[in-house]
């Protein structure tokens, strides 16, 4: 392959083709395809490269700070809890196909981060966008927003995830302020795709830091109408194994 080749291919973004380019010469001098499989192959190669490359993509833009996986959950050590449920949502995979939410409820350790981030992993291998966010990270950058009155965009940047993991809701007190532009970011005008949360306060307990009992109700009422609700509060710690909290 000439270097004028490499730069139109380059230039073309064909880089599965650039890539395989000797491996698809030889198949072609070999007769193993005909002309039209060859295409059929190099324009296969080409997609799959591609769609990889996006894939890769959204995963650096979901900020996941550890990529846990499902195959990977110790189920062993949560006898607790219900494998077969879990699996059983995640293989039907209605949570981003239905804009349904999943709130994941239990102790510190219990290994809520861990399956919510299997399931963000899951949706952005499908090809769905994706941010892993904890609740402090993104009351504090709402609350900046309006500094510069800016909240609308804010708002708006964290509601055009296909699928958004807020972990830790409860970790922290908040402002009234920082209150308001959370449950204006939930509420169904603008989240209107899957959300997932991962909280160590029972749903009796999110006043305690919301401070407020008619948006702490509304809130609850958005975010479970169409969700499912997994309590891991009777499991047992997994820590210090899996550092997942």
């Amino acid at each position: 392959m000439n270097d004028e080749l490499i730069r139109k291919l380059k230039y073309s973004r064909l880089g599965g083709l650039l890539a395989n380019w000797e491996n698809i010469v030889e198949m072609a001098e070999q007769n193993e395809f005909t002309p039209h499989r060859l295409l059929e192959h190099v324009v296969q190669t080409e997609y799959e490269v591609k769609m990889e490359n996006s894939r890769r993509w959204r995963l650096r833009r979901a900020k996941i700070p550890e990529s846990y996986r499902i195959e990977t959950f110790p189920f062993d050590r949560q006898p607790a809890l219900n494998k077969k449920k879990i699996l059983s949502l995640y293989d039907a995979f209605d949570y981003v196909v239905n804009h349904r939410n999943i709130i994941w409820i239990g102790p510190t350790g219990a290994g809520k981060t861990g399956l919510a981030t299997a399931f963000l992993n899951q949706a952005i291998d499908h090809g769905y966008s994706g941010r892993f966010v904890s609740f402090s990270e993104l009351v504090e950058q709402l609350y900046q927003s309006v500094a510069d009155h800016s909240e609308a965009k804010v708002i708006k940047h964290f509601s055009s995830y296909d699928c958004l993991l807020i972990d830790e809701l409860g970790y922290i007190e908040v402002e009234p302020v920082q209150v308001g532009l959370f449950f204006t970011l939930m509420h169904k005008r603008h989240r209107k795709k899957t959300t997932i949360i991962t909280s160590n306060l029972g749903f009796g307990q999110w006043n305690d830091f919301l401070k407020n009992d008619h948006l702490t109700a509304a809130l609850i009422d958005r975010l479970t109408e169409n969700s499912h609700v997994i309590n891991m509060k009777k499991c047992t710690s997994l820590r210090p194994k899996l550092p997942a909290e």
